[in-house]
């Protein structure tokens, strides 16, 4: 066997590998949106049937006309946007000042913020939602904001110093001799450099806000107030589990986020590896 004929078989098994790799993670993915295309008596056949016999539509019909899912998708993009862009804002100005000032305690500054993102969800329901009640935001999008912001901006933080501090101070240094205050560097030299870093630590941050699940569960009560994870949980009654409408649902809310991936993977990747950039 010549060189050129084991490098073509090493690519083959390489390029094979991924794709068994892709398909093992797509599976639930094209589970879901097959039962969510099937008749209602094929959902539960035995033995299970991976292709429906003919499309049918209806559920994704019934998620919009059973309940109020158009409420849940607004709830849940006005959260995590906010949520987001908060984060970002707070988050960003956080880092720069870790990265590049020097004051006493940085490092345990920098612990202290860690150490909140260590703590279970779980374990601070009853003491956030005790807190909310008396400030009177449950129901409300600033009882969900405040907590996903708390648990988001560790995240942010921990990313974005990493970013920050490996920018050359020349940068800086040209800006201060040029007459910039803090500020001004900040917003017009620094923050635009680390824009596809801030962009990937975004995603994660709506991301996981889309997500999230125990607080909207635990601080909305009121129907036209949940998020999208929440409303699909409550889709079962208690005589039906409607696997049709709750697979429909699935596909509604994973494609918008999986189609945003795709559109801005150019800048996920550029700013995964713009950490890489060396003084």
């Amino acid at each position: 066997m010549d060189v050129k004929t084991k490098k073509m078989l090493k690519n083959s098994l390489f390029y094979i590998m991924v794709l068994l790799f892709l398909v093992f993670i797509m599976l639930p993915f094209i589970w879901q949106f097959l039962t969510s295309i099937k008749p209602l008596s094929e959902i539960a056949s035995i033995p299970a049937k991976w292709f429906p016999s003919k499309i049918n539509v209806q559920f994704y019909f019934n998620v919009f006309e059973k309940h109020p899912f158009a409420r849940y998708l607004l709830n849940s993009f006005i959260v995590a946007s906010i949520t987001t862009f908060l984060s970002i804002l707070i988050g960003a100005s956080a880092s720069y000042a870790l990265a590049r000032l020097r004051f006493k305690g940085k490092k345990v500054v920098l612990m202290a913020i860690l150490s909140i993102s260590m703590f279970p969800t779980i374990s601070t329901v009853s003491p956030l939602f005790l807190i909310l009640k008396n400030l009177g935001l449950l129901n409300t999008y600033a009882g969900l904001i405040i907590p996903y912001i708390t648990f988001a901006l560790p995240l942010s933080i921990w990313l974005l110093t990493n970013f920050f501090s490996q920018l050359p101070k020349s940068f800086e240094e040209a800006a201060i001799l040029d007459g910039c205050t803090r500020m001004q560097i900040f917003f017009k030299i620094m923050l635009p450099l680390i824009k596809p870093a801030t962009f990937s630590v975004a995603l994660l941050v709506f991301i996981n806000s889309w997500n999230e699940y125990i607080y909207g569960l635990t601080f909305m009560t009121d129907d036209n107030m949940r998020t999208v994870p929440v409303g699909i949980s409550l889709f079962p009654s208690n005589y039906e589990l409607p696997w049709g409408d709750m697979a429909a649902a699935s596909i509604v809310v994973t494609v918008p986020l999986i189609i945003l991936v795709l559109l801005f993977q150019k800048r996920i990747i550029a700013g995964l590896t713009s950490g890489g950039v060396k003084e």
